[in-house]
């Protein structure tokens, strides 16, 4: 049974589920057969499509009657970035970040957490701009005397709402009441928002970070580890310049970008349907191209947007089925697919890393890793599979770029290594804006062991990227 499980492949991590433990706790009586299938994330957005094609093939097989197949997620109760204190419970802290101010970031961490709780997760907000925090009257909570009571171990008590635990300083003061303080006073905030709040067992807890990138932003990288995170930016060429040139600082900071998040992208008529761009095109993925990073949605402009959050009902919740709320719950179904694989490529990336690269004149590449393994590639396939935005629809994983339009002669100029989990390589064609994870090019190795090891078929569920 394992076997024929193994023909389905993770469309992101790009391994099958039984390799990547997916499938647990097999039990056969008879024709009957039941068996869990363990998934990275509770929002994963394939896993109905996984589990049909899981029912499908058992099904197939010769003596079996029933299949009953129970879908767990392994980040449930488990804190895995070695966090401690109030935040051993939580797995994933994703910030999310903003070149400029009037983007929409505050509207998009909102509605990311609520897309991300109706799918299944636990998830946490942390309103991290102290001087401007809009979060609770998005969800229709002013100042709440709950926030200044404390439980017997000092830990400060979260709000919730629509099933999302929240934090904000909007809860401790009046709304007329400016925060006047200096930057070492909000980043001490932060701190002990992220230490003293009793957030439980989350899946993810989503920072919402004042724009630019000064104090906060910082502090909070260099306190806590994140999985990485997110630009929110609008098409206009100055935002998405100031978004791409402000996310700089995350690969610095060994933070991965997970993806950009367009606001305001388009506006499409209610009555003919037509769209119009009123701030320009292109803006998000052209950010996003220059980031290495994927475009993780594009929100259409929309008078309810603005009208849900006004009066505490966020659109995802409000409107669910509204243009911008698919939208935004397409985006966190996309961010939560990102999280896992990236973590994925992190901890293979801790496995085994290319210590070198040896670029040959027969138009291959060898690379040697830190395991001692020697993998070999050919540079003008390898040119081909790039990754980025350029080669790749985003939408539809279509590539765009063909072997027909690589040069024969295509060659690697420059390798530059992007924080612990993949290598920019400059081509010789003038290409250079994808990012390689060491996962990637350790799962594509055309060494013969290698080659020898891919030769079983896959099934592979199609993205659900609707």
């Amino acid at each position: 049974m394992l076997e024929v499980l193994k023909r389905i492949e993770d469309p992101d991590l790009h391994r099958d589920i039984v390799s990547l433990g997916f499938v647990k706790d097999v039990r056969i009586q008879g024709g009957d057969v039941a068996f869990d299938i363990d998934l990275t994330t509770p929002a994963c957005p394939v896993r109905d499509q996984m589990e049909a094609e899981a029912r499908k093939l058992v099904s197939s097989l010769p003596g079996v009657r029933q299949v009953s197949i129970r879908l767990t997620s392994s980040a449930r109760g488990q804190g895995v970035q070695n966090l401690s204190g109030n935040l051993r419970g939580v797995r994933h802290i994703i910030a999310i970040a903003s070149g400029k101010g009037g983007v929409g970031k505050s509207t998009a961490t909102i509605n990311l957490a609520l897309g991300l709780a109706q799918a299944g997760a636990r998830v946490g907000v942390l309103d991290a701009d102290v001087y401007g925090p809009s979060i609770p009257g998005m969800v229709g909570l002013g100042t709440d005397e709950r926030m200044l009571q404390q439980q017997g171990n000092s830990a400060l008590v979260p709000a919730e709402r629509f099933g999302v635990k929240l934090m904000s300083m909007g809860f401790l003061t009046t709304k007329d009441t400016p925060v006047v303080w200096r930057g070492p006073m909000a980043t001490k905030l932060v701190q002990q928002f992220l230490a003293s709040v009793e957030w439980g067992d989350l899946d993810y807890l989503l920072v919402d970070l004042p724009p630019g990138t000064g104090d906060i932003q910082l502090t909070l990288a260099q306190s806590v580890p994140l999985s990485g995170a997110v630009i929110v930016t609008t098409p206009q060429d100055v935002a998405a310049h100031i978004a791409q040139r402000g996310a700089q600082m995350f690969p610095k900071l060994n933070v991965p970008i997970l993806g950009v998040l367009e606001n305001m992208s388009h506006y499409e008529c209610p009555d003919c349907g037509h769209t119009a761009h009123l701030f320009r095109q292109g803006g998000g993925q052209r950010a996003a191209e220059l980031l290495g990073a994927p475009v993780l949605g594009q929100i259409p402009l929309e008078e309810a947007v603005a009208e849900s959050g006004d009066l505490g009902a966020p659109i995802v919740t409000s409107r669910p089925d509204a243009p911008a709320g698919r939208a935004y719950r397409d985006a966190a179904g996309r961010l939560a697919r990102r999280v896992s694989t990236v973590q994925f490529q992190l901890r293979a990336a801790e496995r085994a890393q290319p210590k070198e690269f040896h670029p040959r004149r027969d138009g291959t590449l060898d690379t040697t890793w830190s395991d001692g393994h020697e993998s070999r590639h050919t540079l003008r396939t390898l040119r081909v599979e790039c990754p980025c935005a350029r080669c790749v629809d985003e939408w539809t994983g279509k590539r765009i770029v063909t072997v027909n339009e690589v040069p024969l002669d295509v060659h690697i100029l420059r390798a530059e290594p992007v924080g612990r989990y993949a290598v920019r390589f400059d081509w010789s064609d003038g290409h250079g804006t994808g990012l390689y994870t060491f996962a990637r090019l350790r799962a594509t190795c055309e060494c013969d062991e290698c080659t020898q090891a891919r030769r079983a078929p896959t099934l592979r569920p199609a993205p659900a990227l609707a």
